[in-house]
């Protein structure tokens, strides 16, 4: 269970709000799926005040559209420093790092799963990972796993 004082969740992407895929068309067109129980687990995070962010390694138009449609104000693309950008924004919205939580599932998340007060690798994150972390999904990436952290983190905070 994670701590009850969790200020800021930020998730990777590929991996965690997808399913590690994506597509590229002929033209060079990027499409990605995502669930959309995921969404409603993140406006749930937003409408409880729990700052929402995502840090990923990679640019995608369709990650961008996609967090501006729920509403995620703190999105870094293209990050070559996940921990530098987790630890930045903590410290631009006044939280500590122990008041953060990072969900990953690849070794690129290993640093920022390490620093996070709690972290989370999805159940189709590799074994290292998996290893390094307090807690593991029961839902895979791109399949609810996003939504089972909102909803992990909510219940911690009502003690529920």
């Amino acid at each position: 269970m994670p701590p009850g004082n969790i200020a800021l969740v930020a998730f990777d992407i590929d991996g965690v709000f997808t399913d590690g895929r994506f597509y590229l068309s002929d033209d060079g067109v990027e499409s990605k799926a995502f669930h959309t129980q995921d969404g409603f687990g993140i406006r749930r995070l937003l409408d409880a005040g729990i700052a929402v962010a995502v840090i990923s390694g990679r640019r995608s138009g369709a990650v961008e559209r996609r967090m501006a449609e729920l509403g995620v104000p703190h999105v870094n693309l293209g990050c070559t420093d996940k921990p530098a950008a987790l630890t930045a924004l903590a410290h631009e919205l006044g939280v500590s790092i122990g008041q953060c939580a990072f969900v990953g599932d690849d070794v690129p998340d290993l640093p920022t799963l390490a620093i996070a007060g709690f972290s989370v690798a999805v159940a189709n994150a590799v074994a290292e990972v998996r290893e390094a972390c307090d807690y593991t999904t029961r839902a895979a990436g791109g399949n609810g796993a996003v939504r089972e952290v909102c909803d992990l983190i909510l219940s911690s905070r009502s003690g529920s």
